[in-house]
């Protein structure tokens, strides 16, 4: 019916923004949430109350790029709107069932239970719509599908979904870990981490920023953190562009690939996210050197406009590999889904 799309993080303007928009449009029946994190007390998505609150600022520094920019929102909302629900939208929500060898670190059991430490996964709202329209695309049920899903945008991870349930993915317990990524760094060996604290005395706020801000794309080009930027540059002769795409694209087929180990069979590869619906370079350039599993390069290449209309592409050539589909981001429709669900709506 309405919508306001705002370029810049939430901050301190954010409960204007909301009034303003809010003052034109009809009152909602309900508002929906994305809450990255859930933390290890909320497995299901769930009305917001103040019980609910509190524990999702006490999760907030697990994902500190997403939870705490987004609990100013919530409230803001909730003080606009207070006689109607507030549902909270998780993305670990997707891999709660993950089977215990993807979800447990190897450390001591000290650290598990005490500390929670554990592995969560990410991006679940956006994988769980790329999968429904991944199974109504190949005209097969969910639960019958074995798919390895790749969200790539502002952050990155892949996913691999066995009969309709996540059972491995690459971010673990923040959304630090995993596949290089636009600003973060993705994976990196922890040795590395104690070194520069005890060698060259970086304090742990130098290591947040630098890790989830000046890394990535960022960090390896020097000039950007978006393919878009990174593809012209490389064409230009830009030496650093073209080690970071190289990376980039070396560190998908490594998390895609670590995907498939999970499963028997690879029905499909599926892209979403920024990156992965709008960046033709990358898809081919990932594709075409995953041979080893059944995928091939000489992808089409959907017209964007096409594809949001539409929502989802088959773009490999349908000749022996594997196929190969792009799905429109869908983050909100999903939230909007999951909300009517916790509503019986």
């Amino acid at each position: 019916m309405a919508d306001r799309d705002a370029s810049e993080p939430p901050g301190p303007a954010a409960a204007a923004e909301l009034r303003n928009f809010l003052s034109e449009v009809p009152t909602p029946a309900a508002v929906g949430h994305r809450i990255v994190h859930s933390g290890p007390h909320l497995t299901g998505h769930t009305l917001i109350d103040a019980r609910v609150r509190a524990l999702l600022a006490d999760v907030a520094d697990l994902a500190p790029l997403h939870v705490t920019p987004a609990l100013p929102v919530v409230d803001a909302a909730r003080e606009l709107l207070p006689d109607i629900p507030h549902v909270a939208c998780f993305d670990t929500v997707f891999h709660k069932d993950l089977p215990a060898p993807a979800r447990a670190y190897a450390v001591p059991e000290r650290w598990r239970a005490e500390y929670g430490l554990r592995r969560y996964g990410f991006h679940g709202l956006s994988y769980s719509w790329a999968l429904q329209r991944t199974a109504q695309a190949l005209g097969r049920p969910v639960d019958n599908l074995q798919v390895v899903l790749v969200h790539l945008g502002g952050g990155c991870s892949a996913c691999a979904v066995r009969n309709g349930r996540s059972v491995d993915t690459t971010m673990g317990l923040t959304p630090l870990e995993g596949l290089v990524m636009s600003r973060r760094s993705g994976s990196l060996d922890p040795g590395a981490l104690l070194w520069l604290q005890r060698r060259h005395g970086l304090s742990t706020d130098e290591l947040d920023d630098t890790l989830h801000r000046h890394s990535g794309l960022l960090g390896l080009s020097g000039i950007s953190g978006d393919t878009r930027d990174l593809v012209r540059a490389r064409a230009e002769g830009d030496a650093a562009a073209a080690l970071a795409l190289a990376t980039f694209t070396l560190s998908c087929r490594r998390g895609i690939a670590s995907m498939a180990a999970s499963l028997d069979r690879l029905d499909a590869l599926v892209f979403t996210g920024e990156i992965g619906e709008d960046q033709p370079e990358v898809r081919e350039e990932i594709c075409s050197a995953l041979a080893v599993l059944g995928v091939r390069g000489g992808l089409l290449v959907p017209e964007l406009e096409d594809l949001m209309r539409e929502g989802l592409r088959r773009i490999d050539q349908g000749r022996s590999g594997v196929p190969v589909l792009v799905v429109a981001t869908g983050e909100t429709q999903q939230i909007a889904a999951e909300t009517r669900q916790v509503l019986g709506m």
